[in-house]
């Protein structure tokens, strides 16, 4: 019997043998109590809730990979982009580059080779050149990212994300740009 009597009094539920002294110096020690678990529970949640923004990082980092060298590799191998007043031959073996522009007064070409990175860059080592200067070796590079099932490429080191290719194609995707084969050699050789 005496056991439950412990166990009444330890629990703080109220006991009829106490006296009014008693449960007058309990309730002072209990009112600082209540106001330090409110504290403490907002400190909790408040760390917890700033430990989850921590870890979770910003929606477009966090749904986007790097795409490998050898991934890269095989969308430009052996492929024609054709621009809108030119186009770039991607080739196989070595990787060659060659390039042709033509505006509205000159015509100029590239040549040079290109390559890729494990860090999701295409690079184009080239020396433009015309009938009127011959241009310095210049590297342009392209970096490509995957999102959502989709390669997005965007021209270094500023320029804006933009759909590459997505599957399915859509109209609106860079790689319809692509040819396979050196399609437009005959107008580099001009």
């Amino acid at each position: 019997m005496r056991l439950l009597i412990a166990l009444t009094v330890s629990t703080g539920l109220p006991s009829p043998c106490r006296s009014h002294e008693q449960k007058s110096g309990q309730s002072a020690r209990r009112a600082w109590l209540v106001p330090m678990l409110v504290v403490c529970g907002q400190l909790a949640l408040s760390g917890a809730a700033q430990a989850a923004n921590e870890k979770s990082p910003k929606p477009a980092e966090a749904a986007s990979t790097v795409p490998t060298a050898f991934e890269l590799q095989r969308l430009y191998t052996d492929r024609t982009w054709l621009w809108k007043d030119g186009a770039a031959y991607f080739g196989r073996v070595g990787r060659p580059f060659r390039a042709w522009t033509s505006g509205q007064d000159s015509a100029s070409v590239a040549e040079g080779r290109w390559l890729v990175t494990n860090d999701g860059k295409m690079c184009m080592d080239a020396a433009w050149r015309s009938k009127s200067y011959k241009g310095k070796q210049q590297r342009i590079c392209y970096s490509h990212r995957v999102r959502g099932g989709a390669v997005e490429q965007r021209k270094e080191p500023d320029g804006n994300w933009y759909s590459f290719k997505r599957s399915p194609e859509a109209l609106s995707d860079e790689y319809r740009k692509f040819e396979v084969g050196d399609t437009k050699g005959a107008q580099f050789e001009e």
